[in-house]
């Protein structure tokens, strides 16, 4: 059966049905019986799989056929390395594998990006399944050299926050980088990038802050009980204008959900701390949502009107 022939992703290769006796008119009656489907040349998933994979899930099956096709010369990177490394993948395009050959590339085919450039050694690491995949702070540099600042921004606090790769790291590999596009963009990026973001809302209301001209806040502030017990800790706060911040985002209900905990429960949850928060501190809040995030300028001057009312 040609489920036998999927790895553990769904993928089957045309070359290995081939080579158990099937023809391209088997194959193709497999698709038309909606057993498989064509997801590149050559290659095809399950679509029992296929249909309920999300995006990310779609890139991995995409990636993990374009390794196998190809021989041990190349190396998964840019999005792609960056989805198997577990990063933000706002803002980015998923619809190619990248891949990086290690002699020649450069040129562009049917799903596939491949991108020419040296890899020095600690540039590229095995992965669980032996393909070769571009080491973390590479990984970093290569996609915020070809995406906006902002969406750079994002991959670099995540890679950072998450421990994969340190600013002494990136900043020796951009110093090491001879003349490679979009070093203008790796640049501000390594320069607007922190670590201590949580989130990619955290990290775009960092930099609406910025380009706003507002106080730069301090990140993951700290507040106590009389007795010296932390109480909790906010997204932003400006102490100086007495305001605390927090971005709303699904995302952090769910990362801090507790076992057995409702979604509406962990809002409720979250309420008391902010009112905690507020009390123990005698500050105002704001809390900011993904809508906020595009209007910056009124946000901005939300954000203005409460420092005012505050101090």
């Amino acid at each position: 059966m040609i489920e036998e022939l999927a790895d553990g992703l769904g993928v089957v290769l045309r070359r290995d049905a081939v080579a158990v006796g099937y023809d391209d008119n088997a194959l193709a009656r497999l698709v038309r019986a909606g057993r498989i489907v064509r997801i590149r040349q050559g290659a095809y998933a399950l679509t029992e799989l296929w249909s309920r994979a999300s995006a990310e899930d779609r890139h991995r099956m995409l990636s993990a056929a374009v390794l196998r096709q190809y021989d041990d010369n190349i190396v998964l990177s840019h999005v792609s390395a960056l989805i198997e490394q577990g990063g933000p993948t706002w803002g980015l395009n998923l619809d190619d594998v990248h891949v990086t050959h290690l002699r020649g590339g450069g040129r562009r085919t049917a799903k596939i990006v491949h991108h020419e450039g040296g890899c020095r050694v600690g540039d590229v690491t095995r992965d669980g399944r032996g393909f070769w995949i571009t080491a973390p702070g590479r990984t970093v540099l290569d996609t915020a050299s070809s995406v906006p600042v902002e969406v750079g921004v994002c991959i670099a606090d995540d890679f950072l926050h998450r421990g994969l790769t340190s600013l002494a790291d990136l900043q020796f590999r951009y110093d090491n980088r001879a003349d490679w596009p979009g070093d203008l963009h790796v640049r501000r990026v390594l320069q607007l990038c922190d670590g201590r973001s949580e989130s990619v809302g955290e990290s775009l209301s960092r930099q609406l802050f910025k380009r706003t001209n507002l106080p730069a806040p301090e990140l993951q502030w700290e507040v106590f009980y009389p007795n010296g017990r932390l109480a909790g800790r906010t997204d932003f706060a400006w102490p100086r204008h007495r305001l605390l911040c927090e971005f709303d985002g699904r995302t952090k209900y769910l990362r801090y959900r507790r076992p057995g905990e409702s979604i509406e429960e962990a809002v409720l949850r979250e309420k008391r701390r902010e009112d905690l928060l507020r009390e123990l501190t005698g500050y105002l809040m704001i809390r900011l949502i993904w809508a906020d995030l595009y209007v910056p300028e009124a946000t901005a001057q939300r954000i203005r009107r409460l420092m005012a009312q505050a101090a």
